[in-house]
C-alpha cells in the first residue's frame, strides 16, 4: 500500500485464528476475485474503551487490494466483509522508505445521509489535513475510502504506519497534532477533534502479521 493508492480495499473482520485464516480464507479470496494482494493484521488493543463504536469488536483484520472491478466473494461464518472504493480525493501525508507494518483503521458515518458531504469535507480539509501537516512519527499516508454500498460505515480513513508498534504511534498522534493546531492553526482544536455530523463506527490499531500476492 505504501507506494500507491489502491482503487478498492476489501476488509474482512473476524475473531478467527490468524494461521487458519491465512491458510484457508486468504487463498479463497485471492483465487476467486480480482484482488492482487492480501495482508492480515492483529488488533493491537481489542476492547478499547477510549473511543465510541457501533461495530462489534474483532481481533483479526484481512485487507485485500484490488481494482475497481472487484466483487467481494461470499463471506463464511464468523467473517464480516466491507468493500470500500477510493474516495476521489488524494491521500495525504508523506511516503516512507519503510514498508507499512502498522495501521490505524478509522470507520465513520454521517449522522444523517444529508450530512455526508459536510462530514467528508471536514475530514479531508480539517481533521486529516492537520494530522498530515503535523507529521507525527511513523505516520505516512492517510487515504480516504467510501463504502461501495453507501451504507454504514460510510467512510474509511486508512492510516499507514511504518512501525509494528502502531498503538504507541497512535497515542502520540493526537498530542503532536493538537500542538500544531494550537500553534499555527486557523481553527480551534475542538473543530479538529470532531464534527457535529460525525458518528464514529470503529477505531483501532493493527500490526501486520503477513501478506500474500496473487
Amino acid at each position: 500500500m505504501e507506494d500507491r493508492i489502491t482503487p478498492t480495499l476489501y476488509l474482512e473482520m473476524t475473531d478467527q485464528d490468524a494461521g487458519a485464516y491465512a491458510a484457508e480464507r486468504v487463498p479463497e479470496v485471492l483465487g476467486g476475485s480480482s484482488a492482487t494482494r492480501a495482508t492480515w493484521w492483529s488488533n493491537c488493543l481489542p476492547g478499547r474503551d477510549d473511543l465510541p463504536r457501533t461495530l462489534p469488536e474483532f481481533t483479526l483484520l484481512g485487507v485485500y487490494e484490488a481494482d475497481a472491478a472487484f466483487v467481494a466473494p461470499p463471506t463464511t461464518p464468523g467473517i464480516r466483509g466491507v468493500q470500500f472504493r477510493h474516495y476521489p480525493r488524494p491521500g495525504q501525508g508523506t511516503i516512507s522508505t519503510a514498508p507499512t507494518l502498522g495501521l490505524e483503521l478509522v470507520l465513520i458515518s454521517p449522522r444523517t445521509p444529508d450530512e455526508a458531504q459536510a462530514l467528508r469535507d471536514w475530514a479531508d480539509f480539517v481533521h486529516i489535513r492537520d494530522i498530515a501537516a503535523a507529521s507525527p512519527p511513523h505516520f505516512t499516508m492517510i487515504t480516504p475510502y467510501e463504502n461501495v454500498t453507501g451504507g454504514s460505515p460510510r467512510f474509511m480513513h486508512f492510516y499507514e504506519l511504518d512501525t509494528e508498534d502502531a498503538e504507541a504511534a497512535f497515542r502520540e498522534m493526537t498530542p503532536a497534532t493538537v500542538a500544531r493546531v494550537g500553534a499555527y492553526g486557523t481553527h480551534p482544536v475542538r473543530q479538529w477533534r470532531g464534527h457535529e455530523a460525525l458518528v464514529i463506527d470503529y477505531v483501532s490499531t493493527f500490526r501486520r502479521l503477513g501478506f500474500r500476492d496473487r
